[in-house]
Parts: structure tokens; sequence; C-alpha cells
């Protein structure tokens, strides 16, 4: 139901930093329709050319300043993911992605205080890095 809200078209590219490719990234949309702290993502996949991203390797931020890992997210009560602002979705990857064509697939879970059972959003895009 939420598929669509995930992995924004058009957003996934290499990250440099120090004149350096550090990983790549993508942005993404909750997959609910309200705000929920940081701790109520249950996960993040991501998978590139069919091969999955170990999740040590995955970082986060909702507010493009804070950065945590999947394991530092889940005591991150006091900053929110908004509906309709786009979390930033990192790979940890030296080199980033080869230039040409990749298939990444990402996948965003949240949970809530009062649905039983976790919100899934999955969505595959064929990216050109250049």
């Amino acid at each position: 139901m939420f598929d669509n809200n995930v992995f924004i078209p058009d957003t996934c590219h290499n990250v440099e930093e120090d004149g350096k490719v550090i990983g790549y990234e993508m942005q993404t949309n909750i997959t609910y329709y309200r705000g929920i702290p940081l701790s109520m993502i249950n996960y993040l996949k991501v998978s590139a050319d069919g091969e999955e991203v170990p999740s040590e390797d995955i970082r986060f931020t909702a507010d493009h300043i804070d950065w945590f890992s999947l394991e530092e997210m889940k005591t991150v009560g006091t900053i929110k993911w908004e509906y309709g602002a786009p979390g930033i979705v990192r790979v940890l990857k030296e080199g980033g992605l080869s230039k040409g064509t990749h298939d990444v697939k990402l996948t965003v879970c949240t949970r809530t205080a009062y649905i039983p059972f976790p919100i899934e959003g999955v969505m595959s895009r064929e990216v050109t890095i250049e």
C-alpha cells in the first residue's frame, strides 16, 4: 500500500566526502500517514544489483543533520521523521556504485503505537550513475 512512498525517483547518487566517494544514498518518504520518532522505524533494507547491503553499512537521517545507524535508531525518540519530509538512506561503500545502470531496491518498515503489525514499503528502481 505504501510502496509508492518508498525510493523517490531520481534521488540515488554517490556521496563524496573530502574528495573521496564514501557510498551512495537515496531519498524516501515515510510508509505511514503521520510522523514517527526514529525508534519506530522497524528496519531499512537496501540491495544493489541483487546483493543485500549489510545492515551495519546503512545510515539514516530524517533531519538531514543527524545520521544514525540502524542500531542507534532503536533508541532515538527525540527526532521525528515527519510525513512529507523525505528521509535519506545512505549506504557506506567505498567507491559507491560504479558508473552505469544498477537495480537498487529499498525496503522501509515502520511500526506505530496502535497498529498491531509493521507497515512495509518496497520499491526497486533502475538508477544510472554518471
